[in-house]
């Protein structure tokens, strides 16, 4: 495997990691106002991803700047002609931030449930938008010979797009209620479970339609294999989850999620951007790689980066991994 290959799986690695993590934040924020009855209820809801939901969206700046000095031309290409949809991805992130740094500042319910509002929205919004994008990525955009966008911003909209945007924010609902069936106790975690078994299938039908799409779009015979274990993996989660066994569910939907994405950049090489007006025009691995030297001093930095990163990670994940209820929060007077 050569350099610019490794890097291409490398960053393919990257969303991968986003998804997984932050798919369960984006999740829980959106079963905020359905999961958690009352203030103390949403307060156990948001405690569960408190101390990890900054760390998870470090994936998604490591993704795209890894893309940019790794493959300069995918970046500015995709980049600039998914501009106002990162734009409206980054303002939602940083109000979903705000919002939970500051829902416990003042103590009135307006207050609370004004920021709640934000929590919910940007929950919602963004993993619209990061599906919209990844799916108009890998099944292309109105590229030019000089990989410029033809058309305006709107050309990222076509049916693969919006089942991907589709599929996303149906995996972290599901990703996200799963999620919170392992980390709470007591009625949240039957509420949240109950959620997941009877809205699971329906929320991975985007998924399964979006992954059919693009086998046999541009599927090869071997993307059947990761197709069929996502399938799998996904259906067998809810059988374990039926069962109670939420941590194997969890797991398993990682697993999907990786057949997915396994699917979906194996789909897409060895191009990073297809054009949709042109073959000829598509943004090949090779075409828009760096120099094998910038590569080479990558791939060392992420050598010794990527396992303090992981281990740091890991960490985290291992101190807080005690379910939480409502017992553990301590009452608050919360005035009108």
């Amino acid at each position: 495997m050569d350099l610019p290959t490794f890097w291409f799986c490398v960053i393919a690695l990257f969303w991968l990691g986003y998804l997984f993590l932050e798919g369960f934040d984006f999740g829980v924020g959106m079963l905020l106002p359905i999961l958690g009855r009352d203030e103390t209820e949403r307060r156990v809801l948001i405690n569960t991803i408190g101390p990890v939901w900054d760390g998870n969206e470090v994936w998604l700046i490591v993704a795209g700047g890894a893309t940019f000095a790794a493959f300069p031309g995918w970046y500015a290409s995709l980049f600039s002609t998914a501009y106002l949809p990162f734009l409206l991805l980054l303002v939602v992130l940083i109000g979903r931030g705000v919002a939970f740094e500051y829902r416990g500042k003042v103590d009135t319910r307006r207050w609370r449930r004004n920021w709640d509002v934000v929590i919910v929205l940007a929950s919602w919004i963004a993993p619209l938008v990061v599906g919209l994008v990844l799916a108009a990525n890998v099944f292309g955009l109105p590229l030019d010979a000089n990989g410029d966008r033809v058309g305006g911003w709107w050309t990222i909209f076509s049916v693969p797009s919006v089942v991907g945007a589709l599929a996303v924010c149906g995996f972290a609902l599901l990703h996200g209620a799963i999620f919170l069936a392992l980390k709470t106790e007591g009625e949240i975690r039957e509420r949240a479970r109950r959620f997941a078994l009877r809205a699971g299938v329906p929320l991975l039908l985007p998924v399964i339609a979006l992954v059919l799409i693009a086998q046999f779009s541009e599927g090869s015979t071997w993307t059947w294999v990761p197709l069929v274990i996502a399938l799998v993996a996904a259906l067998v989660g809810l059988g374990r989850l039926l069962r109670g066994r939420e941590g194997q569910a969890f797991a398993l939907q990682g697993v999907a999620l990786t057949g997915v994405a396994v699917t979906l950049f194996g789909a897409l090489w060895p191009n990073v951007i297809p054009s949709t007006l042109d073959p000829a025009w598509s943004l090949s691995i090779a075409d828009t790689a760096s120099s094998p030297y910038t590569l080479t001093v990558m791939t060392w930095v992420a050598a010794i980066g990527a396992p303090a990163v992981l281990v740091y990670q890991g960490w985290t994940y291992w101190v807080f991994r005690k379910r939480i209820g409502t017992k553990h929060i301590p009452p608050v007077h919360v005035p009108s």
